[in-house]
């Protein structure tokens, strides 16, 4: 078995993107990790990475005043320790939070594309930029960069789910960026990234429990066909006949009530135990710990059994 990025056809550009299609071609399926995103959910997602694309370059273009262009090349999944292996050290990592989804997600691109940017917005050319991290002057203009692009991020997956990203670190080193744990799964969205003269491989990496839940919502219901549609609600009315056909355990309880130790275990045959169970207060029908009614007790013909009443209304104190 296979699996392929469902951009893999796209041609990639020079770079740090050769170095990771070295291995381009089939890939090993690994049964160990067996979920991964279908070509639905790849669609979607390549939809809101390609709005980014586009959003990111006016912005780029507007804000720099240099001839700049960002274009989607690759969805792929990774684990996050695999991911970070194909960064080079020093880079740019934005450590976003993409409330109220969980976990942290990266922007990542190179610390010279960074540089060049800075030195546009400065009224510089963008030439030959040094290999250092950001001085206290240069980190304000590269958050409120960032700051603008988390925007347009947040417009572009509106129609997956309301987002509201936020900067909260920038890290240099990939193996001090602690963003998920090393065996964790990943979405990495890859870009060519153009400003000027400097061009790079940009990433968005979302954590795959952060994302794949808002990929599972009804939206793909639009792509059944109406045989899909009527197989499904089927299916749907079979499950409900068979839950509510299956047996369950249910209790008729009394209130709990609290013991120490010591009489526990002192306890014999013919002691007699005294229960704070009001007379005049109904006792709960359970299940699962769960309670869901309340009932009197009685009987019926020779069998134990209980009245469903009316919840008890709370006393005033």
């Amino acid at each position: 078995m296979t699996q392929t990025s469902p951009l893999a056809g796209q041609s990639r550009p020079a770079g740090r993107i050769n170095r990771r299609s070295k291995g381009a071609g089939p890939e090993a399926y690994d049964f160990r990790r067996p979920t991964k995103l279908s070509r639905e959910h790849s669609r979607t997602l390549q939809i809101a990475y390609e709005t980014f694309a586009r959003q990111f370059t006016t912005l780029l273009t507007s804000s720099l005043r240099a001839v700049s262009q960002v274009t989607l090349t690759s969805i792929d999944q990774f684990t996050y320790d695999e991911y970070v292996a194909t960064l080079n050290n020093p880079t740019i990592m934005a450590m976003l939070t993409m409330d109220p989804l969980p976990g942290t997600a990266i922007l990542e691109f190179s610390l010279s594309i960074a540089m060049a940017s800075i030195d546009h917005m400065l009224g510089g050319s963008g030439g030959a930029q040094p290999a250092r991290p950001l001085t206290d002057i240069e980190t304000p203009l590269l958050h409120s960069l960032i700051g603008r692009i988390l925007g347009e991020l947040r417009y572009a997956f509106e129609p997956i789910a309301v987002i509201r990203p936020e900067l909260t670190a920038i890290e240099y080193n990939p193996q001090f960026a602690q963003a998920g744990v090393a065996s964790d799964p990943v979405i990495v969205a890859s870009f060519e990234m153009k400003v000027g003269a400097e061009e790079c491989v940009a990433t968005v990496v979302l954590p795959f429990n952060m994302i794949f839940p808002k990929l599972q919502s009804d939206r793909t219901d639009v792509q059944l066909n109406p045989a899909q549609r009527a197989a499904r609600d089927a299916a749907h009315r079979n499950l409900v006949a068979g839950l509510e056909s299956a047996p369950l355990e249910v209790a008729v309880r009394f209130d709990g009530l609290r013991m120490r130790p010591d009489e526990l275990i002192n306890l014999g045959v013919g002691d007699v135990v005294t229960l704070n169970h009001k007379v005049t207060r109904p006792l709960t029908v359970t299940s699962a710990g769960i309670t869901f009614a309340q009932a009197v007790p009685g009987s019926q013909g020779t069998r134990l059994a209980c009245l469903i009443v009316a919840p008890a209304q709370e006393e005033n104190p």
